[in-house]
């Protein structure tokens, strides 16, 4: 639905903020740890008392530096913190130490795949800040939680260069990875540890003005932004064609209802009064900590998805899911290298299909199944050799991941061994034809798919270790014959 209307056309950009993975807060000793008791990790410094002084954490400030080297940004030099003020009652101090007009990092870049396209997403700004409470609504009363007030966040602001909600959901897609790679954030938006906000407008397609756009807000999933995206971009196309106003303002979405709720509306942009934060000095960030930051960095997932195709003959679509993720991209790896043949098609084939559904069903990633590259390239050689189906296969990698037994002691032991015999065959394809004699007779009349229904039927009687191959070519030539 979203954008049918040609003659418009969307402008998105994102802020992304991330928690940083440090064990102390931002500017004190507080631990970071996720779920205990409420208000337990919280001292003078972060709660705002009089006469606290906040220290820079040094860990959060190089997992600061390292994601806006991994997003191509230029680092700054001369960077200090600012106060950003405003009431809420989340914020126990009344502001809120951020980074206003010398942040980390400027001036960067993503490169994602969209549509069959490389297309470079434009970063304006990276900076560091701390993060404020969390409110609990109860019914006729709310709660504050001041355990989150000071853990570092990283926010990671685009230009407005996105044109569409798939291409946003790339992006985050990427982004994310690309953090996790760094191993300064585990992301988790459930956990908070990633939030996400998105601003965006419409435009007659070719105008140069940005029209007036809409902040979205309470997204919880980077499907969720792109269906806000894709609503708000309809939304707002639909008022315009109706001769209508777009009003600058705040709006929630809505999962349950599929639709975004207005929240606030903003005239001007908010004034925060910014002024530099006086109880912390200006840093200077020296060439030598830059470069030394840079020669750490790991290789990154765009870097890792080339090589990938480059070292192993992987298509895009295949080496991009392979590398998503660190552990699972390690993994792949050494099962790409202990697979012998030179097509390694196989064995990706192998990890993003079958192995990548019982991932995704016990809810781990791939290196979390505990099957040996070894024991899954032995598997190949059984499927490849047809000592066994690819039906069976399935049954025989389920099996490796329960009981962590190798390819062959399961086969053994399960009589799972392919029937390649000729003699044998032929008599449960006769049993077929007798069987089925409708699909024989559509199979003569021209109804070459019926053809597979017969070997489908033989599988069956089998237990799916018939070799699919022979059976056809038996069939075939018994059909013929006939």
């Amino acid at each position: 639905m979203t954008l049918m209307n040609t003659a418009y056309e969307a402008v998105i950009g994102l802020e992304v903020h991330v928690h940083l993975k440090t064990r102390t807060k931002a500017f004190c000793g507080c631990a970071t740890e996720f779920g205990n008791t409420p208000n337990s990790q919280t001292c003078p410094v972060c709660l705002g008392l009089p006469g606290s002084l906040p220290v820079l954490n040094q860990v959060a400030l190089d997992y600061a530096l390292k994601v806006g080297l991994a997003l191509n940004c230029q680092i700054q030099g001369y960077t200090k913190f600012d106060r950003k003020n405003y009431f809420y009652p989340d914020l126990p101090k009344n502001y809120q130490i951020s980074q206003y007009d010398l942040p980390l990092a400027r001036d960067g870049f993503l490169d994602i795949d969209s549509a069959d396209a490389i297309r470079r997403i434009k970063i304006r700004r990276v900076h560091l800040e701390e993060d404020a409470g969390k409110l609990i609504h109860r019914e006729q009363v709310s709660l504050v939680d001041f355990n989150r007030t000071g853990i570092p966040l990283l926010e990671i602001v685009t230009e407005p260069c996105i044109d569409s909600p798939a291409q946003a959901q790339e992006y985050l897609n990427a982004l994310k990875s690309t953090i996790e790679y760094l191993e300064v954030s585990d992301c988790d938006m459930e956990k908070g540890s990633l939030r996400c906000d998105a601003n965006v407008s419409v435009r007659r397609k070719g105008a140069q003005e940005l029209g007036v756009k809409t902040e979205l807000k309470n997204m919880n999933s980077f499907k969720a932004v792109k269906d806000a995206l894709g609503y708000e971009i309809d939304r707002q196309i639909g008022k315009l064609e109706a001769g209508e106003e777009i009003v600058q303002e705040t709006r929630l979405w809505d999962e349950k209802a599929q639709e975004s709720i207005s929240m606030r509306t903003k005239e001007e942009a908010q004034d925060y009064r910014y002024f530099p934060d006086p109880d912390l000095p200006p840093f200077i960030i020296n060439n030598d900590k830059v470069d030394s930051l840079k020669r750490a960095l790991p290789e990154l997932p765009r870097q890792k998805m080339l090589r990938f195709m480059q070292t192993y003959n992987l298509s895009d679509y295949d080496a991009k899911i392979l590398v998503f993720l660190k552990a699972d991209a390690e993994y792949a790896e050494e099962c790409l290298k202990v697979y012998r043949q030179a097509d390694k098609k196989p064995m990706a084939n192998l990890l993003i299909g079958p192995l990548m559904a019982e991932a995704n069903a016990r809810n781990c990633q791939l290196s979390a199944l505990g099957v040996p590259p070894v024991n899954l390239a032995q598997l190949l050689d059984f499927i490849e050799g047809q000592k066994i189906s690819y039906l069976s296969a399935k049954a025989v990698l389920k099996e490796m991941i329960d009981s962590a037994g190798s390819a062959a002691q399961i086969i053994s032991s399960k009589n799972l061994a392919q029937i390649s015999d000729t003699k044998e065959l032929e008599t449960r394809v006769e049993e077929a034809i007798k069987e089925n004699a409708s699909s024989v007779q559509a199979y003569k009349q021209g109804k070459a798919n019926a053809i597979m229904f017969l070997v489908g039927q033989i599988m069956k009687k089998t237990a799916g270790k018939a070799n699919p191959k022979k059976v056809q070519e038996i069939l075939k030539r018994r059909l013929s014959d006939a």
